[in-house]
């Protein structure tokens, strides 16, 4: 068996002396695990860095077997992220992420929006937007995602800009006027994320700190009910690294 992709390191074990375990998000084939011959050596160690982005060529026996990589790096930037609190602290949390998804499942939406993230950390405003989103579409890919189509309460959806709740309990979200009954039982909807241009880069980096504030409270939230709690998952410290450094950078 063997294929070709292109990965983000996620994460490296060792592996024996001088061998490396190393775990990619690849864009083909899903988050994939692989034996690096030599990872640990100077020559490859430098390389298979959380973030860098390496070409990689998998060989197996069969296909359910572990399997090694030959890598290649394209895109070794995990240095410069060392440099800068905001983006390292992002660059960790995605990988965390990503690692809740099952292994060979492919996600190359997922993988593209890793990407993008990637080349936007110096507009602060604008990365934090992108890995909100982020954050959700791990949600959704694993099968919780809001339904931000229609208000949950009424049945109708003509204008989903109107659309200012979230229950905490089935993520369906609620009209303004006919949540307001029941707001303390409900998590606020940031009006960015019930926009339905949000794939129009024009519209990126705008959102307000309060609205990116309860974007952050909402996919915790979620991420907290569905995923960390029912597999006994501790939130990863490096996502509150990330805010930590956000709100600084955005002067808050």
């Amino acid at each position: 068996m063997e294929w070709s992709d292109v990965g983000r390191v996620l994460g490296t074990r060792r592996l024996g002396e001088a061998d490396a375990l190393v775990e990619l998000m690849t864009r083909g084939h899903g988050r994939h695990l692989g034996v690096v011959k030599g990872g640990r050596s100077r020559r490859h160690a430098p390389h298979l860095q959380i973030g860098n982005r390496l070409d990689v060529v998998w060989r197996a026996r069969l296909d359910e077997h572990l399997g090694h990589f030959a890598v290649e790096s394209t895109d070794a930037r995990a240095a410069g992220l060392m440099a800068d609190p905001l983006a390292l602290n992002a660059v960790q949390t995605l990988a965390a992420h990503l690692r809740l998804l099952p292994e060979r499942d492919p996600h190359p939406e997922l993988f593209e929006h890793f990407e993008v993230i990637l080349d936007h950390f110096d507009r602060p405003r604008l990365a934090a937007e992108l890995v909100v989103r982020f954050e959700l579409a791990i949600v959704e890919a694993l099968g919780f995602g809001l339904d931000l189509s229609e208000c949950a309460l009424t049945g109708e959806g003509a204008d989903v800009a109107d659309l200012a709740w979230v229950s905490p309990k089935t993520g369906r979200a609620a009209g303004r006027i006919a949540g307001a009954r029941w707001a303390d039982r409900l998590l606020p909807l940031p009006g960015f994320l019930a926009v339905a241009d949000a794939d129009d880069p024009a519209t990126w980096g705008q959102v307000a700190t309060p609205e990116l504030r309860a974007a952050f409270e909402l996919a915790r939230h979620f991420l907290a009910r569905h995923v960390w709690e029912t597999r006994g998952i501790t939130p990863p410290a490096t996502r509150d690294g990330f805010l930590a450094a956000l709100w600084r950078a955005l002067g808050d």
